[in-house]
């Protein structure tokens, strides 16, 4: 019997990658996204179902839910992969985004791992992959701390998990990918700004230029990579509990394991004075 992936913000990116990898591998594949009727790609695959969900409606989590084990009797993995980003001075933030960053980010995954735990306690297990961000154990860009603050957060969330489901053999995973090319995340990230205040405008600049040259200084991953390290979770290939994908990532990790907090702070900083 083929096993069967649940995938959020399927749409583009590392998430529609992620469907047609499992797809391809003769799972079932039930694909996630706000607006499926503009999907195309996916939509070849006959092993692909895709169901609307903005996983902040709980409702509309619920339903997603529902219909995927309906289409396919059981779910074995669920990927937590949808998510945005906030980038800009905190005192600069308009209240509605401050409340999306975490609604997306954190609570989104909460959602969706609350709608399934009865499905895996009833069927004696599963697997929740949560694609979170080496932004969630480290920090290396200024004007990220709500970023910084909601996938921290979901690192938290999926550790404190650990041991509440680990007697219910319901798996936690968790993937810290860095960048990487081909994904949309740039063009969609909410940036705080406020005309009559220029005191981070310096700051922005250097953040911004920082993202724009991404793509050709080489800190962007291959998001294949990121893919097959979803699929050797999925697949038990891989038993790790965080998987730090890329070199920028686990560079700085490094760097931060091996100096006091204060002396990676510092050293951060320099990069952007």
């Amino acid at each position: 019997m083929s096993k069967s992936v649940f995938i959020t913000g399927t749409s583009s990116g590392l998430g529609k990658l992620t469907a047609i990898r499992f797809a391809q591998m003769g799972w079932n594949v039930a694909a996630t996204m706000r607006t499926p009727e503009k999907e195309t790609e996916l939509t070849a695959y006959d092993n692909i179902n895709i169901f609307k969900l903005d996983v902040t409606k709980v409702e509309q989590v619920q339903t997603a839910v529902d219909q995927a084990i309906a289409a396919f009797g059981k779910i074995d993995v669920v990927v937590n992969n949808a998510g945005m980003g906030t980038y800009g001075a905190l005192e600069l933030a308009k209240e509605e985004a401050i409340d999306w960053q975490f609604a997306v980010n954190t609570r989104g995954p909460i959602n969706v791992i609350r709608k399934f735990l009865p499905h895996y306690r009833a069927n004696g297990g599963g697997m929740f992959i949560n694609v979170s961000s080496f932004m969630g154990i480290t920090t290396a860009v200024p004007l990220g701390s709500l970023y910084n603050m909601s996938k921290f957060a979901l690192e938290g969330l999926t550790e404190g998990l650990y041991y509440e489901l680990k007697p219910l053999n319901i798996e936690l995973r968790l993937i810290e990918q860095g960048g990487s090319s081909g994904n949309n995340f740039r063009e969609s990230i909410t940036w705080n700004r406020d005309e009559n205040i220029k005191d981070y405008d310096d700051l922005m600049t250097k953040v911004q230029n920082l993202m724009n040259t991404s793509q050709t200084s080489g800190l962007l991953d291959d998001p294949q990579i990121i893919v097959d390290a979803i699929s050797a979770l999925a697949t038990g290939e891989s038993k790790k509990f965080r998987t730090v994908i890329g070199a920028a990532g686990n560079d700085l990790m490094a760097l931060r394991n091996s100096v006091p907090i204060e002396e990676y702070l510092e050293t951060i900083a320099k990069n952007y004075m």
